[in-house]
């Protein structure tokens, strides 16, 4: 008779069917939960499936599977994952014949779906290095598995993403007679974006590790120029690969989604116009006049500042736009030499995703005057522009946060301190400009207080 053993973390909707699907079979008469001490009913829900249930102390799969074996009562186990239902009819007699028949000690299963992206771009290329003997398997990090006991009690189980692979290796290591079973189709999510770095680290460090013991851990430079070249085409390929579906649109503040300028209204409610247009005329660095206008704002407390943003107006289809931008699955954004307090009271009005701005220091309650200015406006070596101090560094640092390429962005400005940014955007539109250097650099001109128009090219 066979095991089935299912590590599980918040699986209650399909938890409940995976357990009776294992139960329907007539090969297995005990299915193991092993749950890492989940948040929502899986447990109760797998207990009146007829799963025994194991509640694991320490979260991670690979104790999990290690605990599972522990508890078996069968000689031949099979690993199911807790997050797919329906799966197909034959899964378990295909797991489970090789081993009753004797042909195999560990059976991994594939599945109609191409291999993932960690599978293709780490997993096999570094397979190649180190054991070609596993290059040909089409999905070796697939996680539904199973094999006799006696050679699952002999594995040191990773408890991270390396878990898959390194038992692979394992069982490669130990001589244990290997086959690949087809399954048939199943729904299988990938990763988010997010993971997929940290997925692809663990991986690589399983596989390098079961090959060079710690004590022994010199690889030849061919071998890590190897794994480097693997490793940065990957992150190109994802980059390239996913950003196509992500679509981002950055405005302006001041003059654009302001009708005015912050500064401008702060100035007039504080006494500090003249002073404001001598620093213009006088100061011509553009970091130095942040940091000398900012001095103006010295005692002037958030509630002041938050009272003068609410009384300027936006342009009026600003909130409706954005709306429709987010349907169409745009990222909305501000990028803006304003503060980041003001942007933000503007994000969070309009509905906007992020905003990026300078950061005015607070301290109880009342600015001191300094400015600080965020990283990220500033040049690196990746930078595309020449500048040290420019809008096109955020927005670099934006696509790259949110893994959007530079040709899916809008920018929407007003004036030259947008050209550099509206150029190596996908789309500049210039809004409202005097700049008639702006003007010839964007997409589109609007000259009327209306976002509208930018609907027919988003």
């Amino acid at each position: 008779m066979v095991t089935v053993i299912i590590p599980t973390l918040n699986e209650a909707k399909t938890i409940g069917n995976i357990v009776r699907f294992c139960l329907g079979n007539s090969l297995v008469n005990e299915v193991i939960v092993v749950d890492d001490n989940s948040e929502d009913e899986t447990v109760a829900v797998a207990l009146e499936a007829g799963a025994k249930i194991i509640n694991s102390k320490t979260r991670g799969k690979g104790i999990s599977m290690k605990e599972g074996v522990q508890m078996a009562g069968n000689a031949i186990l099979i690993f199911l994952d807790g997050d797919i239902d329906p799966y197909p009819p034959e899964t378990i007699n295909l797991l489970a014949t090789p081993l009753i028949d004797d042909e195999a000690d560990f059976v991994k299963a594939t599945f109609a779906r191409n291999a993932g992206r960690v599978t293709e771009l780490v997993a096999k290329p570094l397979l190649n290095i180190y054991y070609p003997g596993l290059s040909g398997f089409s999905q070796p990090l697939s996680g539904m598995i199973s094999g006799r006991k006696n050679f699952f009690k002999r594995i040191d189980f990773f408890n991270d993403y390396g878990v898959d692979i390194g038992i692979l290796i394992d069982m490669y290591l130990m001589k244990a007679r290997i086959k690949e079973v087809n399954i048939g189709y199943i729904e299988n999510n990938s990763k988010p974006w997010e993971s997929l770095g940290k997925m692809s680290k663990e991986v690589s460090r399983a596989i390098i590790a079961k090959a060079q013991p710690q004590s022994e851990f010199n690889l030849p430079e061919e071998e890590i120029s190897s794994i480097e070249t693997i490793q940065r085409e990957m992150h190109n390929t994802l980059k390239e690969n996913l950003s196509k579906y992500h679509k981002l649109i950055v405005f302006d503040l001041d003059d654009t989604i302001f009708n005015g300028r912050f500064i401008d209204e702060c100035a007039i409610a504080f006494g500090f116009t003249r002073q404001l247009e001598d620093l213009r005329f006088n100061e011509k660095d553009p970091i130095i006049l942040t940091k000398r206008i900012g001095l103006l704002l010295k005692g002037k407390t958030m509630d002041d500042l938050l009272n003068i943003v609410s009384r300027i107006e936006m342009v009026k289809d600003i909130q409706a736009v954005v709306q429709a931008l987010k349907e169409k699955e745009y990222l909305v954004g501000i990028i803006s030499h304003s503060y980041l307090l003001i942007a933000n009271y503007v994000r969070q009005n309009i509905g906007g995703d992020f905003a990026y701005a300078n950061q005015l220091d607070i301290y109880e309650g009342k600015a001191t005057g300094e400015v600080n200015m965020p990283s990220y406006f500033f040049a690196s070596p990746e930078s595309i522009c020449g500048h040290s101090y420019c809008k096109t560094n955020a927005l670099q640092y934006a696509c790259d946060k949110y893994n959007v390429s530079l040709r899916n962005c809008i920018v929407v400005g007003d004036d030259r301190d947008d050209r550099c940014i509206m150029a190596h955007a996908g789309k500049g539109v210039a809004f409202c400009t005097g700049d008639e250097l702006l003007e010839k650099i964007a997409y589109i001109s609007i000259k009327e207080k209306a976002f509208k128009p930018l609907l027919t090219i988003a």
